[in-house]
């Protein structure tokens, strides 16, 4: 009896090993990190160390000579425009795309991805075309003094639409998956149907609605492509930064180019910094309020 207790005592003091769900864990993972480092961190390393050659007084020489500065200051100005149109129409989208139901329905749905999948150059000759002045909404627009074409409000234009997939279909699986029972509570105890949105679905949708608006501001801030055929490019008054980088690497000035560059990414990190502490924030709060 004793041997017996002994062999089921030393048979529990072993630890217990789980069976991973996933053959090949570490294969996996360590193929996953290297792409990564490869394809992510590395140039991000490289630019970073270039940047770092420079100095901090010729860095900053760069960044604040007249035409850097007018370059980042529209960047910076249209990609919050298109932001804040892409965070309440988004919003709008998912919530119709959700709630509503429709003939049509799936058709628009698809649509949401276009902007995905279509090249954002010919995003951005379409755009021209049809916002200049003898096109089908500028030819309306600019009798009434509205002109987008080789203005900001192109620029935002642009931004706007290569970003709007990114808070749609971060909104959009949120609100698939909450649990009616919620609004159907509150809807018993007199809630108006916008109290029910303040005080229940927005909360919940909440780290999925920063997500998807950081991500829409991070593409704005990148875009090149659509934005380049209906700003205009005009020094000091229509030129993006990413457009600026380019245009000091095809003169050789690879230091004007990686310090462009580098505050562009600086901006993105900080706001994707600040995103993941407020959907933490928002988490630990719902967590708290369950």
């Amino acid at each position: 009896m004793s041997s017996l207790a002994n062999i089921d005592a030393g048979a529990s003091a072993r630890p217990v090993r789980h069976k991973r769900v996933l053959p090949g864990f570490g294969l996996t993972m360590g193929v996953t990190l290297s792409y990564v480092c490869v394809i992510v961190l590395l140039p991000v390393i490289a630019l970073v160390l270039k940047g770092a050659e420079i100095g901090p007084e010729r860095f900053w020489a760069i960044v604040t000579a007249p035409r850097t500065f007018a370059a980042l200051r529209l960047t910076l100005s249209a990609a919050a425009m298109a932001t804040v149109f892409n965070a309440l129409y988004g919003l709008l989208m998912a919530w119709v795309l959700v709630r509503c139901e429709f003939p049509g329905k799936r058709i628009v749905d698809a649509l949401m991805d276009i902007p995905f999948a279509l090249p954002t150059a010919v995003a951005g000759l379409a755009l021209s075309a049809l916002f200049a002045g003898n096109g089908w909404y500028g030819a309306i627009l600019e009798p009434m003094g509205i002109k987008v074409v080789y203005t900001i409000w192109g620029v935002a234009l642009a931004m706007s639409f290569t970003s709007i997939p990114f808070v749609v279909r971060t909104v959009q699986p949120v609100l698939e998956d909450l649990d009616p029972q919620y609004e159907q509570a509150a809807a018993t105890l007199g809630a108006s149907s916008f109290t029910i949105f303040r005080k229940v679905v927005f909360p919940a949708i909440l780290p999925a609605f920063l997500t998807g608006v950081t991500l829409s501001f991070a593409r704005s801030l990148g875009e090149f492509g659509a934005v380049v055929f209906i700003a205009g490019n005009l020094p000091m008054q229509t030129e993006i930064a990413s457009l600026l980088a380019v245009i000091r690497l095809e003169e050789y000035d690879y230091n004007g180019a990686s310090a462009i560059a580098l505050v562009l990414l600086a901006i993105a990190l900080v706001l994707l910094g600040v995103s993941n502490l407020l959907q933490a924030r928002a988490l630990r709060y719902k967590g708290a309020t369950a």
